[in-house]
């Protein structure tokens, strides 16, 4: 019977990348969702759409789902400065144009 760090590391083996991402039996729906949103998850799927067994429609969807400090981490916190140097650049590229 394997003892030490052996026992451990087939203990860790045996759990999978979701047992390490919830980790706690207790966890609750916010911790479940905040731990998601800090790590980000990718969903994708294929629809297709067909007649008589024709495919007419072929779509490829991908779905980002992190907070959104992860995909703007240059973002300010005040929501009115964000407003100004948005505008501001939408007033540069009409200006260009």
């Amino acid at each position: 019977m394997p003892s030490g760090p052996r026992r451990q590391s087939a203990a860790l083996s045996r759990h999978s990348d979701a047992d390490l991402v919830l980790d706690s039996n207790d966890a609750s729906l916010l911790d479940i969702v905040d731990n998601v949103l800090s790590k980000g998850v990718v969903l994708s799927g294929d629809v297709t759409i067909a007649l008589a067994q024709v495919d007419l429609v072929y779509a490829r969807l991908s779905l980002l789902l992190c907070a959104a400090d992860r995909v703007l981490p240059d973002e300010s916190d005040d929501v009115i400065e964000r407003h100004h140097v948005r505008r501001e650049r939408h007033a540069r590229r009409r200006g260009f144009r």
